[in-house]
């Protein structure tokens, strides 16, 4: 089963040899990559052309600057592998992580693995697994908490996932927005112990920089989750987010409001403490109240 790679470049010459060399040197050598150059300005472009050069398996594709999202549809709208997934071109794999994650795609129409998280600062964190499968998308995303890593790049996909599904183009956190609608395609998610994705610290990147608009466009994002999969752990997790922009951009609140089951034992003790304030206040004053709070502490 041939394995697409879809790589979006743009403006990264300091991190594609890196990104390319762990994905030629991956012990699974049956793939293409697709290399997307976004309209960089840098040396990118003459990057991309040489790597094609040197192995007949990579492809390059030159357009106008159009985003990230742009950059990977036109990456999925190329491939010819029955299985696709993406790699940002600042990070890179370990040398095992295909050949360790490929095999369960003859059964599972996601194959999801290990993230080195943020690699090279000091948040670094892992993200493990354990090997389980999920035939009830719901409970993937609830019980399995994919909603805190929905990441588009450490998941293979059956490509015709995408028959029908492509990244939104001019939003960031879309893949916040896309895993949701790949799922409602798909009947088996699994995740596995074995491979690792560096995902690298970027300040620039939308993680770090992003304010009430990116944010706001995150919140979008899980409200349309939350009208069909919900539970307690997960709207607390999204009202973090609502709580976010309301102090960086004011307005009504968006997230509809829900009562907190105080005596869930899969809560922990600032979960309990968070809704019950919510049972207490309200969405709306609890957003008032972490504004008033966060901007008393920020005076001292």
């Amino acid at each position: 089963m041939k394995l697409s790679i879809v790589i979006p470049v743009y403006a990264v010459e300091a991190t594609l040899d890196r990104c390319l060399e762990s994905i030629v040197g991956q012990t699974f050598t049956e793939f293409e990559v697709i290399l997307v150059d976004d309209g960089s300005h840098d040396s990118s472009p003459r990057l991309c052309d040489e790597w094609a050069a040197r192995d007949g398996r990579i492809r390059v594709i030159h357009q106008e600057n159009g985003g990230l999202s742009s950059a990977r549809n036109t990456g999925i709208r190329a491939a010819k592998g029955e299985v696709i997934t993406f790699v940002d071109s600042d990070d890179f794999l370990d040398i095992d992580t295909y050949k360790n994650a490929m095999p369960f795609t003859a059964d599972a129409d996601i194959v999801e693995f290990p993230v080195c998280r943020f690699y090279g600062s000091n948040q670094q964190s892992m993200l493990t697994f354990e090997h389980l499968e999920y035939d009830d998308m719901r409970d993937y995303w609830l019980r399995g908490r994919a909603y805190e890593h929905a990441y588009a790049w450490n998941k293979l996909y059956r490509r015709q996932l995408f028959d029908n599904v492509r990244f939104p183009e001019g939003v960031v956190f879309e893949d916040v927005h896309t895993l949701p609608r790949l799922l409602a395609n798909a009947k088996r998610v699994t995740t596995i112990d074995k491979g690792l994705y560096y995902y690298c610290y970027n300040q620039k990147g939308i993680t770090a920089t992003a304010a009430g608009r990116e944010l706001g466009m995150l919140l979008d994002a899980h409200c349309d989750v939350i009208s069909r999969w919900c539970d307690d752990r997960y709207y607390l997790h999204v009202l973090n987010i609502q709580m976010d922009v309301y102090e960086q951009s004011g307005g009504k609140p968006r997230l509809p409001r829900r009562r907190i089951n105080l005596s869930n034992k899969d809560l922990s003790t600032k979960e309990r403490i968070k809704g019950l304030a919510l049972n207490l206040l309200g969405v709306g004053n609890i957003c008032k109240l972490n504004k008033i709070l966060h901007q008393w502490t920020g005076r001292r």
